[in-house]
């Protein structure tokens, strides 16, 4: 099987398009920038399956996973028809700034037999606020090929972190398989090329 990867939200040099706040002065300093802590769970992330990394310009986090498959059939057992990870990220930075997310890039492999359909998406929100943001994509078979999916978040609807506290960044994110074909099967996958997957995030800052 090809190798295939998920990824949310573009690097800024290649992907994401000018930010939507530009000047550099409503932006921290990147070396006051730093990844507190990520923690996952779930049954498409387990523990310590969950590499993270940020970028020097500190507008990209990216997070590898080793394992986030779905797959459906007349074989597979129905646990593995949807498959989930709940990711809770902390960031460190200056006083007097706010962070948010602004696109996300999902790129992966799907394979849908006739009947088979197969969905993608995800909710964020901080930790102690009620809004929250959600994308999703949804595959209908039958379907069998590579996909790059880029979501733009409203900036009328995104949300901020608060000002004047580190809380958490929580990221519900699930892939999911249903049938009406009792013979069919599907396959929905974020393997990379080196066997994990990649999500991509792009942050953009404002002062508070």
């Amino acid at each position: 099987m090809l190798a295939k990867a998920i990824a949310l939200f573009a690097l800024a040099s290649a992907i994401i398009a000018t930010p939507i706040v530009d000047t550099r002065a409503d932006k921290p300093d990147p070396s006051q920038v730093t990844i507190k802590g990520i923690t996952t769970s779930g049954t498409g992330c387990p523990q310590g399956s969950v590499g993270q990394f940020l970028d020097s310009s500190r507008q990209t986090f990216t997070l590898i996973f080793d394992q986030y498959v779905a797959s459906i059939g007349p074989d597979a057992p129905n646990v593995d028809n949807r498959k989930f990870c709940q990711i809770n990220l902390q960031l460190h930075y200056p006083q007097g700034f706010q962070y948010s997310i602004m696109s996300t890039i999902y790129r992966g492999f799907v394979q849908l037999d006739s009947g088979v359909t197969g969905s993608q998406g995800a909710t964020y929100y901080f930790t102690g606020q009620s809004a929250q943001v959600s994308t999703k994509s949804s595959f209908k078979g039958p379907i069998s090929k590579d996909y790059t999916i880029t979501d733009t978040l409203n900036i009328a609807s995104t949300i901020w972190s608060p000002c004047g506290a580190d809380l958490p960044i929580n990221i519900k994110s699930q892939i999911s398989l249903s049938s009406t074909n009792k013979a069919g099967t599907g396959l929905l996958t974020t393997d990379s090329v080196d066997g994990k997957i990649t999500w991509v995030t792009g942050i953009q800052w404002r002062r508070c």
